[in-house]
């Protein structure tokens, strides 16, 4: 491995303000994926990374060295920093001091709605955003559409919450979802508390793509009246609505359980 001591090598000075400046981050082509679960999970679904960086402590740790060795295995540089070099490129805290740099993946063109898929409006927390997408890939979902002003999905928040479903989804971002529904092959199913359908009533035995709103305002009145079918999860007690993630695991899980028995 590469050792890197100096706080002022440069390669470590790029490193430091990827990790620090989010917006910088947004703009580029690499991610920074945090912690030995993720690093495990890009290796086992995606590949080698574009660099992985260890501490001093860490590169004993038994799950961290089969991760460099690994890494070497497939000719990928990975870098040694001293214990206090490594913490400003993590967010973890107790953590195991491992990070990958790795490409985000670039898509040629935007595929139609013609598959089971999610959509989301304007979903700003990291933490529903990467629970989302943990489900989707749960599920069985495969594609996800993001519009503006939805939380960025390879954030380091969005990238642990997702536990590695990232590896197992393409996900679109800055996308028009008026321009995508108007062109779907398969009905788009919005959620809202306003719905006089449940998600209980609806045949979801076949291809839907799910719609969901932001956290405070819900789904545009635009791509509301784009919709084919609303719907509301039934619930009990003095709580208004569900948490946005929360119904997203209750819609991908009711449509596999219908798909899995014959829906009765």
């Amino acid at each position: 491995m590469k050792r890197i001591t100096s706080k002022d090598n440069p390669q470590y000075r790029k490193l430091k303000q990827f990790a620090s400046n989010s917006a910088a981050a947004r703009r580029e082509r690499y991610a920074i994926l945090d912690g030995v679960h993720l690093c495990q999970s890009y290796l086992e679904h995606v590949g080698h990374p574009a660099l992985c960086v260890v501490s001093q402590t860490s590169q004993y740790h038994a799950e961290v060295s089969e991760i460099i060795a690994e890494c070497e295995k497939g000719n990928a540089q990975c870098l040694l920093l001293p214990d206090g070099l490594f913490r400003p490129l993590s967010q973890v805290d107790n953590g195991v001091d491992i990070v990958f740099l790795v490409l985000k993946p670039v898509y040629d063109t935007l595929p139609e709605l013609v598959q089971n898929a999610v959509l989301l409006d304007r979903i700003q927390d990291p933490g529903n955003v990467g629970s989302i997408l943990r489900s989707a890939a749960a599920s069985g979902i495969r594609q996800v559409y993001c519009s503006v002003g939805t939380a960025s999905v390879w954030t380091p928040r969005v990238l642990r919450a997702g536990m590695g479903a990232h590896f197992l989804l393409e996900v679109f971002e800055n996308v028009s979802l008026e321009t995508l529904i108007e062109t779907s092959k398969i009905p788009v199913v919005a959620t809202t508390p306003y719905a006089r359908s449940t998600i209980y009533d609806i045949d979801l035995r076949s291809s839907v793509a799910w719609l969901l709103g932001h956290e405070g305002g819900g789904i545009s009145e635009s791509l509301m009246e784009r919709a084919s079918d609303r719907v509301v999860i039934p619930h009990a007690g003095l709580m208004e609505s569900l948490n946005v993630a929360a119904c997203a695991a209750v819609c991908f899980f009711e449509q596999m359980r219908q798909c899995l028995s014959g829906r009765k």
